[in-house]
Order: C-alpha cells, then structure tokens, then sequence
C-alpha cells in the first residue's frame, strides 16, 4: 500500500512518525528516509531509540531556511537508491519517504525513477510519502491521500519553531 501525507497544513511528518511508532510496536521492521533534511530534529532523537526503526537523513542544508546546493541534488538520488535498496532488501515492513514530494517538486528526483519504484514495490510493503505538493500522478498511484490544510497557524503572529513541538 502507498500511503501520501500532503497539504500546507503542519503535521505531515508527524503523522507518518506515530505509523512508524505503530508499526515497530507491532514488532516491525521500519526505514525512514529523510529528503533535504540534514541535523537534529527531536523526533529523530526518540525514533533513533527504537531497535525496529533505522533512520537515515539526505540533505546537505535545512531546505526551509537555506537555498538549495548541488549535494542536496546528490544526496536526494543518493536517498532514493537507499530507499530502493530497503524496499527490496525484505527487511522492512513500512517504508518512510519523508519530504520526498518536495525533493521531486524542487526537481532533484525524476518522477519517472520515483514511480517505478513505487509501482515495483511488494505490495506487503507499506510506503509512507509526506511533503507539500504531492505530483498529480503520486496520488493518482497511492491507495490513501491525506491533505493536511492549513486553517490557522501561530506561526503567522511570529511565533518562532518550538523545540520538541516543530522540531
């Protein structure tokens, strides 16, 4: 099954976080690739400290606040063969692809690549892709779509990123 978690709204990853935290409670196997992320982020602390979850980030700058580099085109190629790599390696149950509808908006994967992997994929593997601007055709091909819409933010009164709340 592919499971897509888009939107503007705040929550994305998060959600696709606690499925991880489902899934390894279960006794599963869980792969999280990070796409343009790079550094500490408080979720990666505590999923790190479940035996069932491996985490691996690929990005060379924190793409919200930073412009894009040439290694961030590298490392986003360099995730998906990662992800490929788990997705056949029958290790993993549930497979996180998290920002990896932005890498392909932002023009670092090939959405040709992307889909052939998805579509490729054992259908016992359950894959998770979060980010904003899902592509047309990756929710077209997902089995569930959820939009997560933004309606108010604190963030927009100039409230800054919170430790251990956004990041």
């Amino acid at each position: 099954m592919i499971q897509v978690y888009t939107g503007n709204g705040k929550g994305k990853s998060t959600a696709a976080f606690g499925l991880a935290l489902r899934a390894a409670g279960a006794g599963y196997k869980v792969y999280i690739c990070q796409f343009l992320k790079k550094g500490h982020y408080c979720e990666i602390t505590s999923l790190k400290k479940i035996k069932n979850i491996k985490v691996e980030q690929f990005g060379a700058t924190c793409f919200t606040r930073c412009a894009l580099q040439k290694k961030d085109a590298e490392l986003a190629k360099k995730g998906l063969s990662a992800v490929k790599k788990a997705i056949h390696s029958r290790r993993y149950s549930l497979i996180v692809l998290d920002e990896v509808n932005v890498a392909l908006k932002l023009g670092l994967l090939s959405l040709a690549e992307l889909l052939g992997i998805l579509k490729k994929a054992p259908r016992r593997v359950e894959l998770v892709l979060t980010g904003r601007s899902a592509h047309p055709e990756i929710i077209r091909t997902a089995d569930l779509v959820s939009e997560i819409k933004e309606k108010k933010h604190y963030y927009r009164k100039g409230t800054p990123a919170r430790k251990g709340i956004e990041f």
